[in-house]
């Protein structure tokens, strides 16, 4: 039985994971909770150690409508499902955007908005302190230091409500600043084989510094937040084919083996795609292949 340990392991700051994980943000697209359980538990079964999630990932599918009935939250699923926490489980989690009922969906730009989201997503996780928190911004070209944000997290890092810190949605200018302030163990972007490959800069950096890499939506290409995307290269498909493979575990083998640095986080409701996901991590691509998905 292939696990997540197959493809190796990375230092995320002061912990060891292996570089297959989970994401959370599509398990509350599947309505039938106790299925929703069974595939984080699987999870587990199968190796991963590293999951990452955020308070506002939300049903249907992680993406949050605000006013819509009764959610269901990725972070209180993953409670329900692992809790108590077994040793050696990194939990990854996110702040910046976050929901408000009078505001809806909103981006934190205050160091009170920034302690209330860490606040939430102790609270959903039932935890005193946060493995890790990434702080995700929405940039915009000119104006968007993360110095003071990053500072307000670094505060609370020194308080013991996080462990480490991370930074999502950023530049190699963003990660200079918030060096500067303390240390990034992580970095999480929209990246795939066929998507943000300007990128690829960016990674080369995070290897050099030590920094985890662990691309979004690598899975599901420009289909985003829509899912696994159907929408491959014909270089996707041919290997596939070649290999038996679906696209979307060639889609992960490319990733996993394109930097050592890359952490993989595919998430999914289903639980053959969860084995199927896992599976992934075994797979080494040939130079050739490689350099034809390139």
């Amino acid at each position: 039985m292939t696990t997540a340990a197959a493809a190796g392991t990375w230092k995320l700051g002061d912990v060891t994971v292996n570089r297959m994980g989970f994401g959370a943000m599509r398990i509350t697209a599947n309505p039938d909770r106790s299925v929703a359980i069974a595939v984080l538990r699987r999870a587990l079964e199968l190796g991963v150690d590293h999951i990452d999630t955020a308070a506002f990932y939300a049903s249907p599918g992680g993406t949050l409508q605000v006013g819509e009935g009764e959610k269901r939250y990725a972070s209180e699923l993953i409670r329900e499902a692992l809790a108590p926490y077994p040793d050696g489980l990194t939990i990854t989690t996110k702040v910046g955007p976050g929901e408000d009922p009078e505001r809806g969906f909103y981006n934190a730009t205050t160091a009170g908005e920034l302690r209330e989201q860490v606040e939430t997503n102790l609270r959903q996780l039932g935890v005193d302190s946060l493995d890790v928190v990434n702080l995700r911004i929405m940039k915009k070209p000119g104006e968007d230091s993360i110095t003071e944000r990053f500072g307000w997290l670094a505060e609370l890092r020194d308080e013991g409500l996080i462990r480490q810190l991370g930074v999502s949605n950023v530049r190699i200018d963003h990660i200079e600043e918030a060096l500067a302030i303390a240390p990034v163990v992580c970095v999480q972007n929209s990246y795939a084989v066929d998507q943000r490959r300007d990128e690829d800069a960016l990674i080369s950096f995070c290897a050099d510094h030590g920094i985890a890499y662990v691309p979004f939506f690598a899975i599901a290409g420009s289909s985003r937040e829509g899912g696994a995307t159907t929408d491959h290269s014909a270089a996707v498909e041919a290997i596939a084919t070649a290999h038996s493979l679906t696209p979307q575990q060639v889609r992960l083998a490319w990733t996993l083996n394109h930097s050592p640095n890359i952490l993989a986080i595919p998430g999914t409701g289903n639980p053959t795609h969860l084995e199927q996901n896992i599976t992934a991590a075994a797979l080494t691509l040939t130079p050739e292949e490689l350099a034809t998905l390139d």
